[in-house]
């Protein structure tokens, strides 16, 4: 498949570029309008003189790119015209305010998936599929291999970690991206086991999450009045992976970790993170739920930004679409900026099937999430 001269989104060096509108998508270089999908920093970045979003990306937006930013929200469903393509964000279920771009123009629909996850959560609008004659979507974990567990069966494993943890008096320390992972945990957990306890990076992102109006428990910080040894001993503690292996974590004594991550899906990711646990958890799409979602937008044309592209283009052409690999900088800062776990040092995933990004590699490579949270 070959793009074509009236295609409503083609690549540039800056970016996912809507030539009718003359604005661009997430764009990974500062442009005159920037419409943002969401507000991990691998798809919002600084430097744009306009940005468009969702309404609920507005605070996290501010938070990681400045109060200052030039920026105009818009409600899911609600439509605005530009340079005459009609625009409108519609969910995608990955983290709060996360959105699908849908573009109109001369009688043509385009869809821009972003990041997205097909089961609902309960901290952000579930995804909806959007009709398009062509979709452009994400795969990060696009291989067959990939299938998670229930949100009731995963928070039944979190809850018996934690429970069997407080009971042995340990603190349960797990490790998880700061927006959107970090939310949907305490979103699901059982808090009467014990009090919960977050990172410095997480608490900002709660207070964005429950401004929202997403129900979170009690979360306490290390340095609140009370916060003493005897109390972290029965604690969950939630901390970004950038927290492994410094001071920080000595507080915590003799304590139990675990990682929580789609990559612990992969056997051996849990001993090359240096955890006791892994939780196979992830706020993208699995492949069954990357095979609904391209299946309920009915679209025959599809290009696939990043993740396993390869894999999933030559799937989509053996049934019958037309699919081809958009090159793109989409990808997860987080574990670039990660400390390397005692024992052995994480190298970034080859990038032979994930773009820019880095692509499923066994010693936990990119998941969407921003680095600085």
């Amino acid at each position: 498949m070959c793009a074509m001269p009236d295609d409503l989104v083609i690549a540039r060096p800056e970016g996912l570029y809507c030539p009718p509108g003359d604005f661009y998508i997430d764009p990974w270089r500062p442009v005159a309008r920037a419409v943002i999908t969401h507000a991990h920093s691998d798809h919002a970045r600084i430097g744009h003189a306009h940005y468009l979003a969702h309404t609920d990306s507005a605070g996290t937006l501010r938070t990681r790119l400045g109060s200052d930013i030039a920026l105009q929200t818009l409600g899911y469903g609600e439509a605005i015209e530009h340079h005459g393509v009609r625009v409108s964000l519609h969910p995608a279920g990955h983290v709060l305010g996360s959105a699908q771009v849908r573009l109109e123009h001369g009688g043509r629909v385009w869809v821009a998936s972003g990041d997205y996850k097909t089961e609902p959560d309960g901290t952000c609008a579930p995804f909806e599929p959007v009709p398009c004659d062509t979709f452009i979507t994400e795969s990060t974990f696009g291989l067959p291999i990939y299938r998670w567990p229930t949100q009731a069966a995963l928070f039944a494993e979190i809850d018996a970690w934690w429970r069997g943890n407080a009971e042995a008096g340990r603190a349960s320390v797990l490790f998880c991206y700061a927006f959107g992972k970090a939310q949907r945990i305490l979103h699901g957990v059982d808090a009467s086991i014990g009090p919960i306890v977050v990172h410095g990076a997480v608490e900002p992102l709660n207070a964005v999450y429950r401004a929202a109006g997403v129900a979170l428990p009690e979360t306490l910080r290390v340095t609140d009045p009370g916060v003493d040894a005897a109390l972290l001993k029965r604690a969950l503690v939630l901390a970004p992976p950038s927290a492994q292996g410094t001071p920080w974590m000595r507080r915590f004594g003799n304590y139990a970790d675990a990682f929580a991550s789609g990559w612990m899906q992969l056997r051996g990711t849990r001993r090359r993170r240096g955890v006791d646990r892994g939780f196979v958890m992830s706020d993208h799409a699995d492949w069954p739920g990357l095979q609904q979602a391209i299946a309920g937008t009915g679209a025959s044309r599809v290009f696939v930004t990043h993740g396993s592209v390869a894999v999933m283009v030559r799937w989509l052409t053996e049934n019958g679409l037309e699919a081809q690999g958009f090159k793109t900088e989409y990808g997860d800062e987080d574990d670039q900026e990660a400390p390397s776990p005692p024992g052995g040092g994480l190298e970034k995933g080859q990038a032979a099937l994930d773009g820019d990004a880095g692509g499923p590699h066994p010693s936990l490579p990119p998941e969407g999430e921003g680095a600085k949270a």
